[in-house]
């Protein structure tokens, strides 16, 4: 079985629910449709156009019990890197506990370095080198239904049992490098195709983005463009492809 539909995160997947949460808030927990385990792969990165390999993500998930730990880092061909760590708590809902955002440059240089403890309500860590670096500590409300990194496809594979009328909305915390707190939604498109060497591929496009309205934070609508997962359905469903952001940068990737 190729890894590379998996990279976002389809573990051993058992049905658990059918039906879609009414009344959903942000950030309340999704629910889980399928059993997450361990997982392990390597996908390579395109640019844009997909003509280019620029690097390779590295994708391990581990389950201990009912805490699953997934650890993602994108290394570039300059030498730099995004990593992301989560641990969350998983069973019928999926409840995020703590992670950690590192971001570092061409010469391996952490320049973004941020704690996120969803429990403890506390983020801390630093952005920017020199004389331009800036630390945080913050007490801020992170509900357990707060995701980002690797667990926003296990959002997007559980999208029918939580989404209302198209549209799935959760919490997230995000390095502008400055950490930010908002609401992301990932609202159900149209269904295309996925050509790739040697046959093509039905998927169903989801659109990601910021739910607050630009006039209010343009700097969230600005550091967030354009975000595209291509999915084929299925039992689980499985990632086909990615288009967008590889961090706050918006330089922009694919990843197939």
């Amino acid at each position: 079985m190729s890894l590379k539909p998996l990279l976002w995160v389809l573990a051993t997947a058992t049905t658990l629910a059918a039906c879609p949460a009414a009344g959903r808030d942000a950030g309340d927990p999704i629910r889980l449709a399928w059993v997450e385990g361990d997982v392990a792969g390597i996908t390579s990165i395109f640019s844009p156009d997909g003509k280019s390999t620029i690097g390779f993500v590295d994708y391990r998930q581990r389950r201990r019990g009912d805490v699953l730990e997934a650890v993602r880092v994108a290394r570039f061909r300059d030498g730099s890197s995004d990593e992301d760590r989560v641990e969350a708590r998983v069973g019928r809902t999926l409840q995020t506990l703590r992670g950690r955002s590192v971001i570092r440059d061409a010469k391996g240089v952490a320049t973004v370095d941020i704690r996120i403890d969803v429990a403890g309500g506390h983020i801390t860590g630093f952005s920017g080198l020199g004389d331009e670096r800036q630390t945080y500590d913050e007490r801020v409300e992170l509900p357990p239904g707060t995701y980002w990194g690797p667990l926003i496809f296990i959002v997007l594979k559980n999208f029918n049992q939580n989404a209302t009328d198209g549209h799935l909305a959760f919490r997230t915390v995000v390095a502008t490098p400055k950490p930010r707190v908002f609401d992301l939604e990932l609202v159900r498109q149209e269904g295309t195709i996925v050509r790739r060497p040697g046959g093509k591929i039905d998927v169903v496009r989801f659109a990601l983005s910021p739910t607050v309205n630009w006039l209010v934070d343009p700097v969230i609508r600005m550091l967030t463009p354009d975000t595209n997962f291509f999915v084929k359905l299925g039992a689980p469903p499985g990632l086909a492809r990615f288009e967008g952001p590889r961090n706050f940068a918006a330089q922009k990737i694919r990843i197939e």
